[in-house]
C-alpha cells in the first residue's frame, strides 16, 4: 500500500509559487504512513525506488508547467508522527522550509530504513516532547535537536 501512496503523490495537485511558500506547503506536502504489514514486507530499496520514480514524474510535470526556476522534491522521516513526509517547493536544497537544522542528502536508504524499523511509530511520550513553540510548523521537526536527514532531488531548472 505504501508504494501505491508514494506513486500517487506524483499525480496530486502541484503548485509552484515562489512568492507564496505557504500555498506550496499546503498543496505539495504529503504524510505517508505504513499500512498493516508494510514495515515487515518492504525493503528500504523498494521504498527509495518508489520515491525516485515519483521525483522523476514530478520533474516531468514541473517541465510541462514551464516553471523556469529551481524546485526541489524532498523526503524526511517524521519520527514524532511515525510517518514519511514529502514535499515539493520552489527552493534549493539548502533553503527548505524547516525550522530545525537538517542535512540534505542524496541517499534515501537510511531515512526509509529508520521509518521501516521504527518499532513504535508515532509513539513518543508527552514527557519527551519539548514546548510546542520549538517545533517547526507543519513539519513535525523539533528545531532544538541535532540535524536530521532530508533526501533531496532537483526537479526544477537551475538559473
Amino acid at each position: 500500500m505504501l508504494l501505491t501512496w508514494i506513486a500517487g503523490v506524483a499525480d496530486e495537485p502541484l503548485v509552484l509559487e515562489p512568492d507564496d511558500r505557504q500555498v506550496e506547503l499546503d498543496t505539495n506536502t504529503w504524510w505517508l504512513s505504513a499500512a498493516e504489514g508494510d514495515r515487515e514486507s518492504l525493503s528500504p530499496s523498494e521504498v527509495a525506488a518508489a520515491f525516485e520514480r515519483t521525483a522523476t514524474a514530478i520533474r516531468g510535470r514541473v517541465r510541462e508547467l514551464g516553471f523556469p526556476g529551481v524546485a526541489t522534491f524532498y523526503v524526511w522521516h517524521d519520527e514524532q508522527a511515525g510517518q514519511l513526509r514529502c514535499s515539493t517547493g520552489s527552493v534549493s536544497p539548502d533553503a527548505l522550509p524547516f525550522g530545525g537544522n537538517y542535512v540534505a542528502c542524496s541517499d534515501l536508504g537510511p531515512i526509509v530504513e529508520g521509518f521501516l524499523t521504527d518499532s513504535e511509530p508515532g509513539s513518543i511520550a508527552w514527557a519527551d516532547l519539548d514546548d510546542a513553540q520549538s517545533h517547526s510548523e507543519g513539519t513535525g521537526i523539533d528545531s532544538e535537536n541535532a540535524p536530521f536527514a532530508v533526501w533531496v532531488s532537483s526537479v526544477g531548472v537551475s538559473h
